[in-house]
């Protein structure tokens, strides 16, 4: 484990000295959390810096170092705050398919209100007790069923993959307008204009126009990934 693992693992786990003599510290570590994330939220997350940060909450860029060793170690304190604890369902769901969409759910709210938290997620990382929670969630909402521990914890990787890459691609669609959906625009031209060379994509396209499903690709991988575990559930315990 390299230091910076360990730094980070510190920050995320604890314990956090506390110091027994002289003035009350000026920040704590939520704080400095909630100000980067902020200024990721709005500006996206290369904005963030520790020289950005310390101006923002006003001490020294070698105050800040006192409470984060780094960049990286920052980014992940702001990850582990950002997602937060899995917000339990106020009632008894059902099952497992019904508990999983609700944790499929709430964690694209997340990441649609923290976009930058989906790519930060992929990164290799020392994962804190709030993101271990929502993974304990997840796979537990399994027990009972014929997967092994091993497939359980496959089935949600994947469905935590689906979530990811369904935020990345409302991110970069971006609003109506914008840059990205012009991109998009242009797409459709140049099928329509090329329509002889790829006619499996214009009549997907076309279909996708006609029945205004274009913003279907989140229900419809859910869906899927949902029937696939129950099949193969269902398969195991005959």
């Amino acid at each position: 484990m390299t230091d910076e693992h360990t730094h980070t693992a510190r920050l995320l786990w604890g314990p956090h000295p506390q110091p027994t003599r002289g003035p009350k510290p000026k920040l704590d570590l939520r704080r400095i959390a909630h100000t980067g994330i902020g200024i990721a939220d709005a500006e996206d997350l290369p904005a963030v810096s520790m020289q950005r940060l310390a101006g923002e909450l006003g001490v020294t860029k070698m105050a800040l170092y006192r409470y984060v060793p780094g960049r990286t170690e920052l980014v992940a304190l702001m990850l582990e705050e950002a997602v937060g604890p899995h917000p339990s369902p106020d009632a008894p769901l059902g099952g497992w398919r019904e508990e999983l969409d609700h944790w499929a759910r709430r964690l694209l709210e997340v990441f649609c209100r923290h976009p930058w938290a989906a790519e930060v997620a992929v990164r290799p990382r020392v994962m804190g007790p709030a993101e271990l929670g929502w993974m304990e969630y997840a796979v537990s909402a399994l027990d009972g069923t014929a997967l092994t521990g091993a497939e359980r914890l496959d089935a949600v990787v994947l469905l935590a993959g689906h979530v990811r890459a369904t935020a990345q691609h409302l991110r970069a669609a971006g609003p109506v307008g914008s840059p990205e959906a012009q991109l998009g625009s242009l797409l459709a031209e140049l099928l329509g204009a090329h329509a002889e060379r790829f006619p499996a994509l214009c009549a997907a396209f076309t279909s996708v126009g006609e029945s205004g499903g274009g913003d279907q690709a989140w229900e419809f991988g859910l869906r899927s990934i949902l029937d696939g575990l129950a099949a193969l559930i269902e398969h195991d315990r005959d």
